[in-house]
């Protein structure tokens, strides 16, 4: 096993004393609401110090808030505040303030970060760009959390996350044909918007100390919104013809006899499986259904075949026969019955924390290191005055750096075992930072997203379009693996790599020899990370889990969907599972550089559907209201929804969220009669009001074509987004204006154009993919000759022996 290089030892902060992975970092929170608190959050339950910084005047709305609008005493904070600010300090200060702006510079001296969410112009207006906050702190980085990015020609477009939903495509796709299209519920581009800045955050600290400069991370919500909730629908266009017509996945969530029960079909073995299960083997054996738009052409009949086998049975029936099957199966988990699943409870995933209601630990764990337990969330100002007598004795910052690349991972060394989604998607992140990530393949069992959506043609295994948006920047060599051969190179592989990632289920890297007491002795200075979808232990261990699987448990679909049938979002758990492994592996690689000793990761992937469901667990513990879909209404904003326009074909999604922008909208209106009564004057009143304002606001717009009742909306304040097809999402001028994506010649597919990442770094390069998606064992002679020493005759033996080999063994 070689040393990894000097440089790559420098990934974090200075040396600490704490006892948790991020210790020593300090991290000034200026955010509000969710997505900024979010990323806060995770930086603070790895071990950073936290401080948020409030205005006096009342502080982080999020305070007062209750998504069932449940009472909140004075004297208390609303309990997802407390969960997302927990073990955090806070200082209340103005910083348009000549004493708090001062006050705040010198804070931010000795700080490695900054979060802020004020939106564009935002630091600007208050005197405080990151060059004002670097001025003391060369190596300080800023995160910046706004919906649109911080420039663009949409940056200041009115919207909510209703809204920027509708911007991306996701909802025209998302429903039945004879009903209004529904959004994904549960302000999930928040969550996912302070997933992707948390690891956004992380990489420019760790470049600062490579280089002692800190950077600027820009995060754009509708970019994350991009990547985790339209599949690659860009990719889609360039190779398909369009638009992608509305439907729901089938089978997906379906009437059990006592509740409901979820299924996914990924592949063509799980639905030919899973008609046998219902004694359709004709169906199984009719390929026209292979395809799931054949299936939603015949959606009543489909639906008749499931339904007439599901009502029959118990939920816990059904799971049993279609586990023993290797189908994916699972219950439709909701905030009052997460908390009761067995194996939830088998695996402590819920703790009870201060405030005395149940939340969501963390969704990792790292072997032999621990995180910071759940302290209690603070109250306004409430450490100011300690805060401000540290800062008497406080020392700027002062890193020299190692004239290094400011590719934080430049140099490490990752052995990729992951497939479909939520790993592949982390290891390109991990490359496009600078590592080198060999994909590991067999031709006997390929990736199987390769062959997901593909281009039914003579390569079709190099033309799936989730599978080239996930494995950008990557090597890939294929190794059969139940042989002597292809095991011992694997082994060479992993005695020079500082990362082993994978995601098969729990058993598989068992069955493989590859457990991690196997490969800790191979190399002990390894981090594996380990991505089951239930995770290593407990009752669910060994059943097989993607990400809609993950959805229907998590209680992510539960908030998504009509009255009558909750929906999935399609795939969000996915990349944000993998964000969440990112930065639970560079946490282990900061426990390695203290100690010089491997870690064993452990990112379920229902753990971190979980955490970014939360608040569906916290309400009902904490305030006993069970939250539940409500089609395209939610608690943000009254009224909200989705409208037929004047053109026949398109609609328009329009968010009030609040009293102002309910007095524009009726300013807009002309002032009718029936929009002036007292009981429309607050959110309550509104809400109660819904249906007939409803009608009143779709009359209007039914009378405009949409984008010009877009144009009025905007112009007046008022959060407005005609619906898009997601096949149509190019030409987009805010991508285009952000370089959001990058075209790369591609050996099958030519010229492609793939999304990059929702944040820009200001010392990186935006378009970071640093080669195309790897063609199936296109690296074999470059890694396992050149690099591990194989003659040319032993490369040709074991092609021979299909040990290796380009093309799928069964094709």
């Amino acid at each position: 096993m070689s040393e990894a290089p000097a440089e790559n030892e420098d990934l974090s902060s200075a040396e600490s004393d704490g006892p948790w992975p991020l210790s020593g970092w300090r991290v000034l929170d200026l955010s509000s609401q969710i997505a900024g608190p979010y990323a806060a959050k995770m930086l603070v339950d790895a071990g950073a110090e936290v401080i948020k910084v409030e205005h006096p005047d009342g502080g982080d709305p999020l305070r007062r808030w209750s998504a069932s609008d449940s009472q909140i005493a004075s004297d208390e904070d609303g309990a997802l505040f407390q969960f997302l600010n927990a073990s955090k300090r806070s200082i209340a200060l103005d910083p348009a303030s000549a004493s708090g702006k001062s006050e705040l510079l010198d804070l931010a001296a000795s700080a490695d970060l900054v979060i802020e969410s004020f939106g564009p112009g935002g630091l600007e207006r208050r005197d405080l760009e990151p060059a004002t906050l670097r001025r003391a702190n060369p190596a300080l980085s800023v995160l910046s959390i706004s919906p649109w990015g911080l420039e663009g020609p949409d940056a200041d477009r009115p919207c909510t996350e209703f809204t920027i939903q509708a911007a991306t495509g996701t909802i025209a796709y998302r429903g039945l044909r004879d009903r209004k299209p529904v959004f994904a519920g549960g302000r999930i581009g928040e969550w996912a918007a302070g997933t992707f800045g948390a690891v956004g955050a992380l990489s420019a600290m760790l470049s600062a100390r490579r280089t002692g400069d800190g950077q600027h991370v820009d995060v754009s919500m509708f970019e994350c919104m991009l990547l985790c909730l339209t599949v690659y629908h860009d990719l889609n266009s360039q190779w398909f013809p369009g638009p992608l017509p509305r439907s729901i996945e089938i089978p997906s969530i379906e009437p059990a006899k006592d509740g409901w029960v979820g299924f996914c079909t990924i592949t063509g073995q799980q639905w030919s499986d899973f008609c046998a299960m219902l004694g359709r083997q004709d169906i199984a054996e009719d390929e026209t259904y292979l395809d799931g738009r054949a299936r939603m052409g015949h959606l009543d009949q489909m639906r008749e075949m499931i339904h007439s086998w599901t009502r029959e049975r118990s939920i816990d029936e059904i799971i049993d026969i279609a586990s023993m099957l290797r189908i994916p199966a699972a219950p439709v988990g909701n905030g009052r019955t997460l908390p009761e699943m067995d194996h939830m409870k088998a695996r402590g995933v819920f703790e009870q924390g201060p405030g005395g209601f149940l939340r969501p630990r963390p969704p990792y764990r790292i072997g032999g290191s621990e995180l910071r337990p759940f302290g209690p969330a603070p109250g306004l100002g409430e450490h100011g005055a300690a805060i401000r007598a540290e800062l008497a004795d406080a020392r700027p910052r002062v890193l020299a750096g190692e004239g290094a690349s400011a590719l934080p991972l430049e140099g490490l060394r990752v052995v990729d075992m992951t497939t479909f989604w939520a790993g592949p998607i982390a290891t390109t992140y991990l490359s496009d930072m600078g590592a080198d990530v060999v994909k590991v393949e067999s031709i006997q069992r390929p990736d199987g997203m390769r062959f997901a959506g593909s281009v039914r043609n003579q390569q079709m295994w190099e033309w799936s379009p989730v599978f080239h948006g996930a494995n950008p920047g990557k090597r890939a060599v294929t190794l059969r693996l139940d042989c002597d051969e292809g095991m011992a190179l694997v082994r060479r592989m992993i005695e020079r790599a500082d990362v082993l990632i994978e995601n098969y289920s729990a058993r598989v890297m068992d069955n493989f020899g590859l457990s991690w007491e196997a490969v800790h002795e191979i190399n002990p200075r390894l981090v594996m990370v380990r991505m089951p979808a239930f995770g290593l232990d407990g009752p669910w261990r060994d059943r097989p889990g993607f990400a809609m699987t993950v959805e229907q448990v998590s209680g992510l679909a539960w908030i998504t969907g009509y009255r009558d049938m909750p929906l999935v979002m399609r795939g969000a758990c996915d990349p944000l599972g993998g964000m969440h492994a990112v930065f639970a592996t560079l946490a282990a690689l900061e426990e390695r550089r203290r100690d010089g000793q491997g870690r064993l990761v452990e990112m379920p992937l229902v753990e971190g559907a979980i955490n970014l469901s939360a608040e569906q667990v916290i309400e009902y513990s904490a305030y006993g209201r069970l939250l539940e879909r409500d089609e395209n209404r939610g608690p943000v904003s009254a009224p909200q929804g989705v409208y037929r326009s004047a053109d026949p074909e398109s609609l328009i999604a329009v968010a009030v969220p609040d009293d102002a922008t309910w007095r524009a909208l009726r300013s807009l209106l002309g002032d009718p009669e029936w929009a002036l009564i007292p009981d429309l004057d607050d959110a309550a009143g509104r809400r109660a009001h819904h249906n007939e304002i409803d009608d009143r606001l779709e009359a209007w717009l039914s009378s405009l074509p949409v984008d010009e009742a877009a144009a009025r909306l905007n112009a007046a304040g008022i959060p407005a987004q005609p619906l898009i097809n997601p096949h149509d999402l190019m030409p987009n001028a805010q991508l285009e204006a952000r370089a959001f994506f990058q075209t790369i010649e591609h050996p099958a597919t030519g010229k492609t154009r793939y999304p990059g990442w929702p944040m820009v770094f200001s010392a990186l390069p935006r378009a970071l993919h640093r080669r195309p998606p790897p063609m199936l064992g296109q690296h074999n002679d470059e890694v396992l000759g050149d690099e591990l020493g194989l003659t040319q005759a032993e490369l040709d033996a074991l092609r021979e022996a299909q040990v290796i080999g380009d093309r799928p063994s069964f094709m």
